[in-house]
């Protein structure tokens, strides 16, 4: 066994050091440790190599801005270590990267596990709000509820020892770096590509899971041309926690049947597909796919292909799927060109520009709508700021400012509509 820190990613090593790798990884405020008790087996036949996100268990706080980028960051310390083909299995962010993995890096996967995952986490709007409930409160209101959306209520009661180290864990994490990471999840959503993943992939998923159940592990089998689903009775979101002899011999089966070791020319290990599940109908480097490039490609900040399609990504980030999808969904004749008139100019154009960050560009839309007295927009601007990265305190003193220039019934409006809008975003959901 070894255990190192690097800049790249946190990571140790269990089994023998000649065995092929199988990387395995945790879920959004959980350690390695989750896979403790899969370790002893899996280590029996593969060189298990587990990593800690960043912030978590003690690993350097250094968020990612995607899934992607921490895809990345994995595959560097992979090269970094000399290993270029690799069994893969991950829990619910760990299992967005291996999606991520699977689509970008084909030839470097051999075989995949999903566990308790999804093509799409949730929506934006959802995780989102959870990054201001931790910018606002910390981490401890979402400590405090992980036992109930991880465990099934039986075994929080039965095991109190591993309720409380579950929000240990939590507690533990950096902010900065969860609320980091529910950004990352904010925006991903691989629906649409999933019928490229090239691999044997086995969807293993909780009965009990309310966080991403057996509905979205169907969407996963159904989208990969060569999946199977595996559904664990009485396990909920940490299933290899609550059901670790179960889920540690649905995985060894996997791997075992869908991968084998064998050795090349130079001695090294290498992974194959076995019979038993098929494989690909071409070989790996013909199924190489690139990253999926942004909805519109951008250039020193701004738009350069569809300023409409640009400004309508920028105004979901800023305001929330629901928002924009109600402002739409109303629209006619009457006013749906106002309507792309305004996501292309204000969202599209302005917003988009480089020469100021969405805080700043909060601050002055908060400013310029109690100078307005347009009270309704403001509510709207307010929970957009807090999405943007600004707190109750400073959306506090941006009001007294304006207080100050736009006069204080302008601001006394402005402080009711803003202060319902704190109350009901901030408010840790039960």
């Amino acid at each position: 066994m070894s255990e190192t820190p690097m800049k790249t990613l946190q990571y140790r090593f269990d089994g023998p050091e000649d065995a092929p790798v199988l990387v395995i990884g945790p879920s959004l405020g959980t350690t390695w440790h989750m896979w403790d008790r899969q370790v002893p087996e899996l280590a029996g036949q593969w060189r298990v190599l587990r990593f800690d996100l960043p912030g978590h268990g003690g690993a350097p706080a250094r968020p990612v801005s995607s899934v992607g980028e921490l895809s990345d960051r994995l595959v560097a310390l992979l090269d970094e270590l000399g290993v270029q083909r690799f069994g893969y299995a991950g829990c619910a962010f760990a299992g967005a990267i291996g999606i991520d993995l699977a689509l970008r890096h084909p030839h470097r996967v051999a075989s995949l596990a999903l566990i308790a995952s999804s093509p799409r986490f949730g929506t934006p709007d959802e995780f989102r709000q959870r990054g201001v409930v931790v910018r606002t409160n910390g981490l401890d209101p979402i400590a405090r509820s992980s036992p109930e959306r991880w465990f099934t209520p039986g075994f929080a009661a039965a095991q109190p020892a591993i309720t409380e180290w579950a929000v240990q864990m939590v507690r533990t994490t950096d902010p900065g770096c969860y609320i980091a990471a529910c950004e990352a999840l904010a925006t991903f959503d691989a629906r649409a590509a999933l019928a490229r993943i090239g691999v044997p992939t086995l969807v293993l998923v909780g009965s009990e899971d309310k966080v991403t159940g057996p509905a979205e592990a169907r969407t996963l089998v159904a989208g990969i041309p060569d999946a199977r689903l595996a559904v664990v009775p009485g396990a909920s979101h940490l299933a290899a926690v609550e059901q670790p002899v179960a889920v540690t011999d649905l995985l060894v089966r996997h791997f075992s049947t869908s991968w084998a070791a064998q050795s090349d020319a130079t001695g090294q290990h290498r992974l194959v597909t076995t019979a038993t599940v098929p494989a690909p109908a071409a070989p790996p480097a013909a199924v190489a796919v690139a990253a999926i490039a942004p909805a519109a490609e951008q250039s020193g900040g701004r738009p350069t292909g569809d300023a409409y399609e640009a400004g309508l990504k920028v105004r979901r980030e800023v305001l929330g799927d629901a928002h924009v999808d109600r402002t739409l969904d109303a629209a006619d004749d009457f006013s749906e060109d106002f309507q792309r008139f305004v996501t292309r100019y204000a969202w599209g154009e302005v917003w988009d520009r480089p020469g100021l960050d969405r805080r700043l560009r909060s601050t002055a839309a908060l400013s310029a709508l109690v100078a307005g007295g347009h009270t309704e927009e403001l509510a709207t601007h307010t929970r957009a700021a807090l999405r943007n990265g600004l707190t109750p305190a400073e959306i506090k003193e941006i009001l007294l400012q304006a207080a100050v220039y736009c006069g204080v019934p302008a601001a006394n409006r402005a402080f009711r509509a803003a202060q319902q809008v704190i109350r009901e975003e901030t408010t840790p959901q039960e």
